[in-house]
């Protein structure tokens, strides 16, 4: 999750942005503020919409997000959401290299709550945009 929240922010801010409108009434994605303004700030998105997007992620989690999904038997170790049928060679690897892919994969989820941590704070302390470099 913070892997995609940190990446959500980058890109955003970035400039990139959804093509097309958000809802019937005609607002465009790049419309929103980027990061916390987008769900606590003036301008942000409808309580209808945010209400969407939580049942949306609760529905992921809740149906498609597990172990053993689809009738699928459990993973091999917590967090394993194959499902029984996406491998990209996983099981071709031994179990020292499995091990050291799951170490590398955890260190970059770390690394991705400090990056989405650090810049909620900055967001909040109004100076984020000095971190990052301006749209390309």
């Amino acid at each position: 999750i913070s892997q995609l929240a940190f990446l959500g922010n980058i890109i955003t801010r970035a400039g990139v942005h959804l093509g097309g409108n958000i809802d019937y009434s005609g607002n465009s994605f790049d419309s929103y503020p980027n990061g916390l303004a987008a769900l606590f700030g003036p301008d942000s998105v409808p309580d209808r919409g945010t209400v969407q997007i939580f049942c949306f992620i609760g529905l992921l989690e809740l149906f498609v997000m597990k172990d053993s999904a689809n009738g699928a038997e459990p993973g091999e170790f917590v967090g394993d959401f194959r499902n029984g049928y996406i491998d990209f060679g996983w099981d071709s690897f031994d179990e020292e290299t499995k091990l050291q892919k799951r170490a590398v994969e955890l260190n970059n989820g770390r690394a991705a709550m400090m990056g989405i941590l650090g810049l909620m704070v900055h967001e909040k302390l109004g100076n984020v945009d000095s971190l990052l470099p301006p749209h390309f």
